[in-house]
């Protein structure tokens, strides 16, 4: 019973950051509580062991790892059924909060693959180091440090590309 409150606790205090992490990653409403979903469940079937053995921070880096290798495993199976269409969807109106910014950044960050959106998600939102991102994913530092670089070359051609579409209307 104890061990249940307990859970309850961490589950109720890291469940809203979980799903700020996952819905960055997958860029999906629903899909995203169904990664928070999936880590919360996989957490409670170890979560004596994990009590026992750890103080929170090894715990919530355990459960950002069960995150990101659930949204991982996802993306590889569902990889065949995107629908690939010819056409963008209409941009909503801003409404002048900044909340088109947001958009547009989830847009951006949508057009990167499963892996890369993953380490800036990683080293950016979350404001890990290298090696812990490197850890995380199960790489070497240098291979995070080169989809880094990757990842933000892209995303720098994806919002000009934006930024011009914006100026030009």
């Amino acid at each position: 019973m104890e061990q249940e409150l307990e859970f309850e606790q961490f589950a109720s205090g890291r469940a809203h950051r979980l799903f700020q992490v996952a819905y960055l990653m997958c860029g999906d409403w629903h899909q995203a509580q169904d990664l928070v979903q999936t880590t919360l469940a996989k957490m409670f079937s170890v979560w004596g062991r994990m009590r026992r053995g750890g103080d929170v921070s090894t715990i919530d880096a355990y459960a950002r790892k069960v995150l990101l290798r659930s949204y991982l495993s996802q993306k590889r199976l569902r990889k065949s059924s995107e629908i690939v269409t010819a056409d963008l969807p209409e941009r909503p109106s801003g409404s002048g909060d900044g909340g088109e910014l947001r958009l547009v950044m989830v847009a951006a960050l949508s057009q990167l693959p499963p892996r890369n959106r993953a380490v800036v998600v990683l080293r950016y939102l979350e404001d890990h180091s290298i090696e812990a991102v490197a850890e995380m994913l199960g790489i070497s530092p240098g291979a995070v440090k080169s989809l880094n670089f990757r990842s933000l070359a892209k995303l720098r051609d994806i919002l000009e590309e934006d930024r011009e579409a914006l100026f030009q209307s």
